[in-house]
C-alpha cells in the first residue's frame, strides 16, 4: 500500500509533514515529490501514467493560488485524489480551496480544509482500509485514542 503525496512547490512541505506523520503512524508506505501542474505539467503526465505500476493507491495532492495540481492529475489517473488546498498569500487559501474543491463533472478530486494534512493522510488510510483491513483496527484505535484526547482536556479545564 503506498500513497504519492504530490506537492506543487517545496513550500508546501510543512503540509505534505503533517501527512507524512499520519501515515507513518499507521505503517504506511509513502513517497514525497514536487510537480508542478503548471511548470513541469509533462512531468504531471509521466508521474500520473507510471503511479499505478509504481505501486501507488491513492494520491494526495497539496497545490496553493490556482491550484490546479490535484485537477490535473486525477484528469490523467482513476486512481483516489485527495486536494489539500494550500494556504497562500493572496486570499487566505479560499482561492486553493475554490480551485481543488469545484472539479467539472466526471473528474472528481475528494478536498479536504485548507493546510489539512492531516485529515488527507486519514481519508487515504480510511481509502486503503477498504483493501487493507489491518488499517480499519488501527482507524478503531485512532478515534479511541482522540476520544481520551478529549476526555484530558476536559480535566485539564481551568474555568
Amino acid at each position: 500500500m503506498k500513497v504519492s503525496i504530490i506537492m506543487g512547490s517545496i513550500t508546501d512541505e510543512k503540509i505534505a509533514k503533517k501527512s507524512v506523520d499520519i501515515l507513518k503512524k499507521f505503517g504506511v508506505d509513502y513517497e514525497v515529490k514536487v510537480i508542478s501542474a503548471h511548470r513541469t505539467p509533462g512531468r504531471a503526465v509521466e508521474f500520473t501514467e507510471n503511479a499505478e505500476k509504481n505501486g501507488t493507491e491513492v494520491i494526495i495532492a497539496i497545490a496553493g493560488k490556482a491550484a490546479h495540481l490535484a485537477g490535473v492529475l486525477a484528469g490523467l489517473s482513476t486512481l483516489p485524489v485527495i486536494g489539500i488546498p494550500a494556504k497562500s498569500s493572496t486570499m487566505d487559501g479560499l482561492d486553493s480551496l475554490l480551485s481543488v474543491v469545484q472539479m467539472p463533472k466526471g473528474v472528481p478530486v475528494a478536498t479536504v480544509a485548507i493546510d489539512g494534512g492531516e485529515n488527507a493522510a486519514l481519508l487515504a488510510i480510511q481509502i486503503l482500509s477498504l483493501k487493507y483491513e489491518e488499517l480499519k483496527d488501527k482507524l478503531k484505535d485512532y478515534k479511541v485514542e482522540m476520544a481520551k484526547g478529549v476526555e484530558e482536556m476536559n480535566k485539564d479545564l481551568n474555568l
